[in-house]
């Protein structure tokens, strides 16, 4: 029996568990705001980079996690969901609490 494609045998199970992770971080954030249904299509995204940064008192070299919201009123066309900033901090401190890696803050 063959084993599997190759796109699958590339992909290490520890950044597919980060990424499955960070996006129920994200849509349990947004649930918990209440925004779930302001929103037509969010998700997580594990980039293949890595990035130095202080967590308490020691250095860290994690993974980035982006994420992504989008509003949509006929499935065509799409604009950026603009949280507000109290959103995203929470978010950040749900992801650091729960050991995922970093997300970047810009838009």
């Amino acid at each position: 029996m063959p084993g599997p494609g190759p796109t699958r045998s590339r992909r290490p199970p520890d950044k597919l568990d980060i990424l499955r992770k960070a996006d129920a971080v994200y849509i349990d954030q947004i649930r918990k705001y209440g925004l779930y249904d302001d929103i037509w299509q969010a998700f997580a995204v594990l980039l293949p980079v890595k990035t130095v940064g202080v967590m308490g008192d020691g250095w860290t070299y994690d993974f980035v996690v982006g994420l992504r919201a989008i509003t949509s009123t006929d499935g065509m066309t799409a604009d950026f969901y603009q949280f507000d900033m109290k959103f995203l901090g929470e978010t950040r401190d749900a992801h650091h609490q729960r050991g995922e890696e970093r997300e970047p803050g810009g838009v």
